[in-house]
């Protein structure tokens, strides 16, 4: 049984040392970022750091063009301000100002995206919505045949024009 395992071990360690026989390499799949090498090993030239019962501020600058700082006191859960720049892989200079508060962060940059506008027709809606409520009138969602005038729904007597497939007889119930 030492034998086995003795030329198993010899056999091994012989296979290593075979000419020619490369061990394979492994590779990374991913591409690097062209700015990745600098931003490795980049330096802080600049770093302010204060903590006190007021609040804390912070701010730094590296030598590859990042900067950063923030303000923020402890006022029932943090509030905080700040902003960041960096250069992009484009060679763009990106810039970001923040607040975070009961509200949520809240960035603004001018590469950021933006909400599309509201729709007219939802716009109206909820103009309609704050004035009823600001007169008294609360909308549970619910509905009650009370609340709308007779004439105001002439669709309920509208009878539903069935649907027929071709090639059949038998409508499409719904």
């Amino acid at each position: 049984m030492q034998l086995i395992i003795i030329v198993a071990i010899v056999g091994a360690c012989a296979a290593g040392a075979i000419p020619g026989y490369n061990q394979p390499q492994y590779r990374q799949y991913y591409q690097e970022r062209p700015r990745a090498g600098l931003e490795r090993n980049a330096a802080i030239l600049r770093s302010v750091s204060d903590a006190n019962e007021n609040g804390y501020h912070y701010a730094y600058d590296t030598e590859n063009g990042i900067q950063a700082e923030e303000t923020g006191v402890e006022n029932n859960g943090n509030q905080a301000q700040g902003g960041y720049s960096y250069t992009g892989d484009d060679g763009q200079v990106y810039s970001v100002r923040y607040t975070a508060d009961v509200n949520g962060f809240q960035a603004s940059g001018a590469h950021l995206p933006t909400p599309p506008p509201v729709p007219e027709a939802i716009a109206k809606a909820l103009q309609e919505n704050a004035r009823d409520e600001a007169s008294g009138i609360f909308d549970d969602g619910s509905y009650h045949d009370g609340k709308y005038e007779s004439g105001v729904f002439a669709a309920r007597g509208y009878n539903q024009q069935r649907l027929v497939a071709p090639g059949f007889r038998q409508p499409y119930h719904f």
